[in-house]
């Protein structure tokens, strides 16, 4: 399966009570749009994934992360626009320096608890609450997960723990 690699990073304020994320309202024709998520995107040729996470959240929220966790991977098979398979690397921001941009051309950033986040009371991706459970767990375990897409839904939801 040839995918698009990717990164998805939750930056936790210092109490990890609350996580910055993005609300997709800037372009209607996102396809996130009106959702929150976290913060990331392609990586580029020339680097690996903790140097696309970094690029990826000074670029979309004008921060430098200093400690990284891996919470996990997750295949999205047939996630794209066009069906293309997706392959993210999901991590935690446990510190980082800066003050967050308040809004960068995909939407308006915003501080949410992450007991809201699990509880469904933030409007994003229904398959997120699969894995968000995972990446939030007391004592977090890395995973490996896979979700394959078909027509903008999750069709299933399984991974394995290390």
């Amino acid at each position: 399966m040839q995918a698009i690699l990717a990164t998805l990073g939750y930056v936790l304020s210092a109490d990890r009570r609350q996580i910055l994320m993005i609300h997709r309202n800037a372009r209607p024709d996102d396809v996130h749009f009106g959702h929150h998520n976290g913060l990331g995107g392609k990586l580029e040729p020339d680097e690996d994934v903790v140097a696309g996470m970094r690029r990826e959240i000074r670029e979309e929220a004008g921060i430098e992360c200093a400690e990284l966790e891996l919470a996990g991977t997750v295949s999205w098979p047939g996630f794209g626009r066009a069906g293309e398979h997706w392959f993210g690397f999901l991590f935690r921001v446990t510190e980082w320096s800066g003050e967050p941009y308040e809004r960068n051309p995909e939407g308006t950033l915003v501080w949410r608890d992450v007991a809201d986040v699990l509880a469904g009371r933030v409007p994003m991706w229904e398959s997120d609450r699969h894995f968000l459970p995972l990446v939030f767990a007391q004592r977090p375990r890395v995973f490996h997960g896979v979700m394959p897409f078909a027509g903008g839904r999750a069709l299933s939801w399984s991974y394995t723990e290390l």
